[in-house]
């Protein structure tokens, strides 16, 4: 059976991966990344080429910490771009998103730059508000808008959305999957609300404690 994904491609989108520099480091997960980048192109039909990817990596470098943003096009072309990366603040000021996602969206499951709702929320974001988390339409949390979620419940358990909630299943929740310092399970704003402690994170940034404003 044909990806779904492949059936919506009269305007094909850009795939995106990206990644933190830091002296001393280098690229942080790198392997990852393109591992995601490899399984989003075999569902798109794209063609990807390992080692161009790493050519376009291998020169950079710089006196501080970049955010690195490589991307594949649907031609089998990559570009990178990069921009220095400020320090994290020490917490977020997190809302709710107005939109609702839906969960059976497959674009959800792969990063392009096919993700309207996303800018869109994170452009009506006012002063004071660093990020906005959004519900599905079955009112479980989903994701944040460059962000994957993780919350303490009330028992000290840490848990994530599951990808059936609608979430990008992200590099740094997949790492945190993996070592079991998270687990998958439907989380409600409720829970959110009512948590114990909750914090965002993404391959890029690390993870941040979250502040959420309600009223």
């Amino acid at each position: 059976m044909e990806d779904p994904l492949r059936q919506d491609l009269t305007d094909p989108p850009q795939i995106i991966e990206t990644m933190g520099w830091r002296p001393g480091e280098g690229l942080r997960w790198r392997d990852d990344h393109l591992a995601r980048m490899v399984r989003t192109a075999a569902r798109l039909g794209y063609a990807f080429d390992r080692a161009q990817a790493l050519a376009h990596l291998a020169g950079i470098g710089g006196e501080g910490p970049l955010r690195c943003r490589l991307t594949l096009d649907a031609k089998g072309q990559f570009a990178l771009t990069t921009a220095p990366l400020a320090p994290n603040p020490p917490r977020w000021r997190v809302v709710w998103a107005q939109a609702r996602l839906d969960p059976a969206d497959p674009w959800i499951a792969v990063k392009t730059t096919r993700r309207a709702p996303y800018d869109a929320a994170r452009a009506a974001l006012g002063e004071g508000e660093d990020e906005a988390l959004f519900l599905n339409k079955r009112g479980e949390v989903a994701e944040g808008t460059i962000t994957n979620v993780f919350l303490q419940l009330k028992t000290g358990e840490w848990v994530t959305p599951p990808i059936s909630s609608g979430c990008l299943p992200g590099v740094l929740r997949a790492r945190k999957l993996a070592k079991r310092q998270v687990r998958a399970k439907i989380i409600t704003a409720k829970d959110l609300e009512n948590c114990q402690s909750f914090w965002l994170g993404n391959a890029l940034r690390g993870e941040i404690k979250g502040k959420l404003l309600l009223g």
